[in-house]
């Protein structure tokens, strides 16, 4: 007898928008989850649905990240249905605001490069400082400009979480929370999946983040992920001024100003340091010169899910049917296509477009070229 008709190992933002998806596709789903002694990314992240910049020499996550996108409207309805929680979706467009000219002419190149790939369907524009003006008032005389991009967006990244888990167990849906997954077996049908006691289900999807990287091969896979962390600094609550959200900065739906966008490879360290801090600060003022008066109100640090190209991996089993891997470091923008496009194929639909592009044999492909 199978305690579970699919396990997702995983309670973050991917392994909880899968399980939603499966779940309300009729499936009998348990998430197990690690609870506080994990990294979690989901409680750590900066809260963007963000396309900009998506795709660079990978086409097909542009697209997919697009994709995503357009679904956040109907997929934050149906959460706000099945939860009664409003996830404070946004999506009034995004800037990516540079300091210097070099800097704005670096990142134009970067997406006019992935607008070529696209066939010219990638909307930005850039916005010098003057223009910028006229949109947001508060910039700073030493930003150069901007690039603008209609499709982005932010939500409330908590409340998300939040959502996500009241819909799921509202659907029926089984969690088992502060369980550590040690091992997964494969049988000779189905898995059986050891805590602290032994589970046993059909099939399993493993969305455990940096944890992924041990799971994987247990069921003929691989998950070939580091660590890249991101520190964040959180000012106190002020009158609403930022209309459109930032790589570097946005104003969440209380008031709070959320500051970010640093990247450090320091291994499985996710502290918060005086150093790093300071030059986000510093940076931040610069854009935005009102942020000098504001009291800091705490940081933190968190580590992002990285693959070696930045890319989502998605792959099913060969050797082990019924296993899949989810794994990406976009958990808030890709949250509703692997809810409603992602779900459906690792539950037997048929692939879906673009979904071939994030096998790791990828990277098995580059070695041997």
């Amino acid at each position: 007898m199978m305690d579970s008709e699919i396990a997702v190992i995983g309670g973050g933002l991917v392994g909880m928008s899968v399980a939603l998806g499966l779940q309300r596709l009729g499936r009998r789903v348990t998430v197990f989850d690690e609870g506080d002694r994990a990294f979690r990314a989901s409680r750590g992240n900066f809260g963007l649905v963000w396309v900009q910049g998506k795709g660079l020499k990978m086409p097909n996550y542009a697209r997919w990240t697009r994709l995503s996108a357009s679904l956040w409207a109907d997929f934050a309805d149906e959460l706000g249905d099945e939860a009664g929680i409003d996830v404070q979706l946004r999506q009034p467009g995004g800037l990516d605001i540079y300091l210097t000219e070099q800097e704005a002419e670096a990142n134009i190149r970067l997406l006019e490069s992935i607008r070529a790939d696209l066939g010219g369907d990638y909307p930005f524009e850039y916005l010098g400082n003057n223009v910028l003006r006229k949109r947001v008032p508060e910039i700073g005389p030493k930003v150069a400009g901007a690039t603008y991009s209609p499709e982005d967006g932010h939500v409330n990244p908590l409340y998300l979480l939040r959502a996500l888990y009241a819909a799921f167990q509202r659907t029926g849906g089984c969690i088992e929370n502060g369980c550590r997954v040690a091992r997964i077996e494969p049988l000779s049908a189905g898995f059986r999946i050891e805590t602290d006691k032994e589970t046993r289900a059909e099939k399993v999807v493993l969305c455990s983040g940096l944890g992924n990287a041990a799971l994987a091969p247990m069921v003929g896979l691989k998950a070939p992920v580091e660590p890249l962390r991101g520190q964040v600094l959180i000012c106190e609550r002020v009158r609403p001024f930022l209309k459109y959200p930032s790589v570097q900065i946005r104003q969440v739906g209380e008031g709070a100003v959320q500051i970010g966008d640093s990247k450090e490879n320091v291994g499985f360290n996710d502290d918060s340091t005086p150093q790093v801090i300071s030059k986000i600060a510093h940076r931040a003022v610069q854009i935005y010169p009102l942020l000098a008066s504001l009291r800091m109100v705490r940081s933190w640090g968190s580590l992002r899910v990285m693959s070696p190209d930045g890319n989502p991996i998605y792959d099913k089993s060969s050797s082990c049917p019924g296993a899949s891997l989810v794994t990406c470091h976009s958990g808030v923008t890709l949250a509703a296509v692997h809810n409603k496009v992602l779900a459906p194929w690792i539950a037997g639909d048929a692939e879906p477009d673009y979904v071939e592009s994030f096998s790791a044999k990828r990277f098995e492909l580059r070695q041997v070229a």
